[in-house]
């Protein structure tokens, strides 16, 4: 997937505009007119890149005249040391988009870094990883993004793309499984003709509910890898599987090795730590 130009555009001028207000008081004070510099923006420590364009956005809406002479491009695994772009340009106009830049290249890199981290540690098997909508508000299609450039796969974009009926949706119709899934499904089906439908399932009880009853896909909730193997046999081909919940590094080649289409994991968006990239400065007077 690709973020579409106009969107990075508008989101990158919101975010310059949160951060300088009514302008960057400190190099305005401190930095003599017509100082230039050149930068270099380093990886320290090993990622995969992501955010190059919103990096470039930055330096470019503050300041048209900088040079920006990118040396990665996003998806490339770096290691720590690696140069990943070079600036060059009016100090100021350097300065004051530095932090915007920033923020979104290590949020993003750290995104699609996790991300690859997962894929390799799922071993070789046929399976995909998806992300979730556990995105930080605002930034849902930039964190997708950037789980693509770590070698995952997009799940749903929101609520409009794909029918998931989930516990509470469950819940909310009445306390019996056999009835509430086949009634969900029906009714769902009804309304959404064209949309894909996944049902949630805590028990293999319930996913044998949802498969006779025609979902597309069953989410299969906080299962072992044992009983992940058995909703597999259950299953016969029937549904996409796809198991999420509880789903570490640690685990995540068992749960791939018991067959299942999918893996979901929230982690790689809701709780990723930003990569240390920084940005090496030096005079030009």
């Amino acid at each position: 997937m690709q973020v579409e130009r106009s969107i990075l555009t508008r989101a990158v001028s919101e975010a310059l505009q949160e951060d300088i207000g009514e302008g960057d008081v400190t190099t305005c004070s401190v930095i003599p007119k017509g100082s230039m510099a050149r930068a270099k923006v380093v990886a320290r420590e090993d990622m995969v890149l992501c955010g190059m364009s919103f990096m470039e956005e930055a330096f470019l809406q503050v300041d048209g005249q900088i040079l920006w002479k990118p040396t990665a491009k996003d998806g490339m695994r770096l290691t720590g040391g690696a140069t990943i772009a070079q600036v060059e340009g009016a100090a100021a106009g350097i300065l004051t988009a530095e932090r915007t830049a920033l923020n979104y290249l290590q949020r993003l890199s750290g995104v699609a870094t996790l991300t690859r981290q997962f894929v390799d540690a799922m071993g070789k098997h046929s399976c995909k990883l998806l992300d979730t909508r556990k995105t930080t508000p605002g930034w849902r299609l930039f964190e997708k993004y950037a789980v693509a450039c770590g070698g995952g796969t997009n799940h749903r974009m929101g609520l409009h793309d794909m029918v998931m009926i989930k516990d509470n949706h469950l819940a909310t119709l009445g306390p019996s499984a056999a009835q509430t899934i086949p009634l969900a499904i029906q009714q769902a089906r009804a309304a959404y003709p064209h949309l894909h439908i996944e049902v949630e399932a805590d028990t293999l009880e319930q996913a044998r509910y949802a498969m006779e009853a025609g979902a597309d896909i069953i989410l299969l909730d906080n299962m072992s890898p044992t009983q992940l193997a058995d909703a597999v046999k259950i299953n016969q081909g029937r549904c996409v599987l796809e198991a999420s919940g509880g789903i570490t590094l640690a685990n995540v080649q068992a749960v791939a090795a018991s067959g299942v289409d999918c893996i979901s994991i929230g982690a790689v968006t809701h709780s990723v730590k930003a990569v240390d990239i920084a940005l090496d400065f030096e005079s030009l007077r």
